[in-house]
């Protein structure tokens, strides 16, 4: 069964990268879209993906991920956040490939496409 799963940003916060992205790996591998009220940095997105690479088997084809930015009103007051707490506002949707098939990114939104699986065709 799929299901979407809040995370807030304060919740992974206090963990260290390899952490916070094992735990969103294995919610994801869990069959969850996972929608975060922050971002995750740059370097931790990439090794996200790296590790989802490693991860690919018969049963777990990988991850889409997307994530926004609201425009930058204060930039001063935005970087300051995110020195002092590690986060700013933002966005993310991370999900299994097998069921999220693409992930456009806007400046203002995101627009997910779900591909229906196996189990939830209909006969016809």
């Amino acid at each position: 069964m799929l299901s979407f799963q809040f995370v807030p940003y304060s919740e992974i916060r206090s963990l260290d990268s390899d952490q916070r992205i094992r735990k969103l790996l294995r919610l994801v591998k869990a069959h969850n879209i996972i929608l975060i009220n922050g971002k995750l940095k740059s370097k931790e997105e990439a090794e996200l993906i790296r590790i989802t690479m490693e991860s690919i088997d018969k049963e777990f084809k990988g991850i889409e991920i997307g994530s926004i930015e609201p425009k930058k009103v204060n930039k001063i007051k935005q970087g300051l956040m995110r020195l002092l707490f590690n986060e700013g506002e933002g966005f993310t949707i991370i999900g299994p490939a097998t069921v999220i098939k693409e992930i456009k990114q806007n400046p203002g939104k995101l627009q997910l496409y779900m591909q229906e699986t196996k189990r939830s065709r209909r006969k016809k």
